[in-house]
């Protein structure tokens, strides 16, 4: 007998998926819980494998479940083209679920956002801002369309596309003996106490990376998991940190924060990331091609005319 699987099923089991339990799932989908979990069972028994494993009271995805899970996002992203097609006047119809890490996700992506509502009259995203290593956690998971990160990731469930940069730099407080040398070489860095993101950061990464292997002795002084507190950190005199200009621009405009120049390649790509099986929609193909067409320096333009009104 052949299974008839419902779009419904298969709302309910992306829906567990990414909840990991019936309750919140049937919150998600405002169905009862008995209703989710007979949903739930019926597409298990149609498709004859336990599509998820029982561990403490929460239903983990296994190895039949991400055989299913590509198709099933796939489907569902296809029923909502056909929606749309026969919906009004409007070209790209659905929601767009984004991630960004944090600098992209604080400096860049609201430009960017901004210019693709104004082109496209699409009005329907969500943004979720977090470090680079949760972004891919949740593209792998279906539980977001597209990534829009700092750092490159080499992961093999995903494809990256650079789509724009920016350029770090390292900042100290106004008070540092560092901010009043007019030439700062990489010996003075010796010793030193910086203040870092989390792991999983990719502006972490890009220090651990680029900086730390120039200097011989260097210490942590702080690990902090927002742009913000760091750059009130180094203000504060607590110890260097190395960041993106995007971010740091209003602080040091106003004295907070004092750029030191150092003899090294301080530029960085962006990078958009979807996953490999990911059905592409034309409202997200349409904003991935946005995305690599689009470039930083708009964001720098209006930087430069926000802080001129002020």
């Amino acid at each position: 007998m052949k299974p008839h699987i419902s779009l419904k099923q298969l709302k309910v089991f992306v829906a567990v998926t990414q909840h990991q339990t019936l309750t919140a799932a049937s919150d998600t989908l405002f169905l009862s819980k008995a209703a989710v979990s007979m949903s739930l069972s019926e597409l298990e028994k149609q498709i004859g494998h336990a599509l998820f494993d029982r561990v403490n009271n929460r239903l983990v995805i296994n190895q039949e479940g991400q055989k299913l899970l590509p198709l099933a996002d796939e489907l569902l992203s296809r029923s909502r083209d056909i929606e749309s097609l026969f919906g009004d006047e409007q070209s790209y119809r659905g929601v767009l679920r984004i991630g960004a890490s944090d600098t992209v996700g604080n400096q860049v992506a609201p430009f960017l956002l901004s210019d693709f509502r104004d082109e496209h009259q699409h009005k329907s995203q969500q943004l979720f801002i977090s470090n680079t290593a949760l972004i891919c956690q949740k593209l792998i998971d279906y539980q977001l369309d597209i990534g829009l990160v700092e750092g490159k990731t080499l992961h093999p469930e995903l494809d990256s596309y650079p789509f724009s940069e920016d350029e770090m730099c390292i900042v100290v407080s106004p008070k540092h003996p560092l901010a009043k040398k007019s030439c700062v070489t990489l010996e003075d860095l010796e010793n030193s106490d910086w203040i870092l993101r989390e792991p999983g950061s990719g502006t972490r990464e890009f220090f651990l990376r680029t900086v730390a292997p120039r200097i011989e002795i260097w210490h942590e002084a702080f690990e902090l998991n927002t742009t913000e507190a760091i750059i009130n950190s180094v203000s504060a005199n607590l110890g260097l940190a190395c960041l993106s200009t995007l971010a740091t621009q209003s602080a040091i405009d106003d004295g907070r924060l004092v750029p030191i120049s150092v003899s090294l390649d301080m530029k960085r790509r962006f990078w958009l990331l979807v996953h490999k099986e990911k059905y592409q929609s034309p409202l997200l193909e349409r904003f991935i091609l946005f995305c690599q067409q689009w470039r930083a320096t708009t964001i720098a333009k209006k930087t430069r005319r926000n802080t001129s009104r002020n």
